[in-house]
């Protein structure tokens, strides 16, 4: 019995050692030197150097003055990143969405993109399409007195044209450069 069970120990023990350390430390280590930026979480600073969140997870803004970002099914929280699960016939979302539309509604407008009233897949989706952005003009430019053409213009400077799927701009950079007239980040 102990001749069969030494070499499966030892054999359990280098598998270990191979694919639960060294494997992934030099993963890390290659990663680090060719994409620094990127595995250490694509983390955006502000004009402090103070961390403010990362390019690919969006973060929850209140207040009429930020763009807003999709509803979150885990409340933004990395931890609990899902979609809510909720079928188009659940009651419960037909309430969220009808109390999300009425928050949101702007008049004159038309009606609420529906990017501003729906989650992504996994939650934290850190960007709107052009249009849901541009629908959160009117609001912000009135809570900042600001005129809307000036907003537009960030907008324009913030969206963004991934290699495949229509135009996006990231909530995060855009609200940053509202924060303080910053040009756009590349997160790449």
């Amino acid at each position: 019995m102990l001749k069969q069970l030494r070499p499966a120990v030892s054999l359990l023990a280098l598998l270990t050692l191979v694919t639960g350390v060294l494997y992934p430390l030099t993963v890390t280590g290659i990663a680090q030197l060719a994409f620094p930026a990127q595995a250490n979480g694509s983390l955006v600073m502000d004009a402090k150097g103070e961390v403010r969140g990362s390019a690919l997870l969006a973060q929850q803004f209140s207040g009429a003055e930020w763009f807003q970002s999709r509803p979150s099914a885990g409340a933004f929280a990395t931890v609990a990143s899902a979609a809510s699960n909720l079928a188009p016939s659940n009651p419960a979302l037909a309430e969220r969405i009808a109390i999300d539309a009425a928050q949101l509604s702007v008049a004159g407008q038309g009606a609420v993109p529906m990017a501003l009233l729906t989650t992504s897949g996994s939650g934290l989706d850190p960007h709107l399409p052009p249009a849901a952005a541009r629908y959160q003009l009117a609001r912000i430019a009135a809570a900042r007195g600001l005129p809307v053409e000036s907003l537009e213009r960030l907008l324009v400077q913030h969206t963004e044209q991934p290699m495949v799927g229509p135009a996006v701009v990231n909530v995060l950079a855009l609200n940053l450069a509202l924060a303080d007239n910053r040009p756009s980040f590349d997160h790449q």
